[in-house]
């Protein structure tokens, strides 16, 4: 079963189209019991990183999420649900993640240059500095260097070298697209929103096989 994470904070409806697209059946849900019988799940997630995990954490949908990617369970993030896979985010104030990819989550001002707009806003390609790593990862089985997905974000990743498959251009310094960490994957981008590429990866999450499984 391929569970949607619902708590509020997603704009769910062109990712169920695209997951339909490709031939799935998600099922949305923020019932954690559900939750816990899923095969695949994704973390959608749009807003304030403080906001979203405090949602998470009242609902004990954190606690359930945790446990099925510590059994295994392939996860995926997207956009805001990919940053809160992380250690921290610094987004009004200090918040704790989800702890599942080593790391923190802090604003794009003051570190790609200030001729670049924020929020980074629209297309921009993927670069995968490390072949064994975007080898090793499902998700990307499909995925050219250089192919263009959709952004929206003002906070990206750092301190997260360790598990960085896919990095983006901001001029001239990179910044985090796309992280995995066996079988725990995130996207910053939005997959849904990227055309044919996007529903590549989509499928490679479905259907691929993650080392954890």
């Amino acid at each position: 079963m391929l569970v949607v994470i619902d708590y509020g904070v997603g704009n769910l409806f062109s990712l169920c189209r695209s997951l339909e697209a490709i031939g799935e059946s998600p099922v949305v849900t923020g019932d954690a019991a559900e939750i816990a019988r899923a095969d695949r799940i994704i973390l959608p997630g749009v807003g304030a990183f403080g906001d979203a995990a405090a949602i998470l954490r009242n609902t004990g949908l954190d606690k359930v999420v945790k446990e099925r990617a510590a059994a295994g369970v392939p996860l995926m993030g997207i956009c805001l649900g990919m940053q809160l896979l992380f250690d921290k985010g610094y987004e009004f104030g200090e918040h704790d993640g989800l702890g599942l990819i080593h790391g923190k989550v802090v604003t794009l001002n003051g570190y790609i240059p200030k001729e670049q707009k924020i929020p980074q806003m629209g297309w921009n390609a993927l670069h995968f500095p490390s072949p064994e790593k975007k080898a090793a990862c499902p998700v990307f089985a499909d995925t050219r260097e250089g192919e263009y997905v959709y952004f929206v974000h003002s906070y990206y990743a750092s301190e997260c070298e360790a598990d960085t498959v896919a990095v983006c251009d901001c001029g001239g310094v990179p910044v985090t697209a796309a992280v995995a960490h066996k079988n725990v994957v995130g996207c910053q981008f939005h997959p849904e929103k990227s055309s044919d590429a996007g529903l590549a990866m989509l499928k490679g999450f479905c259907r691929g096989e993650f080392k954890g499984e």
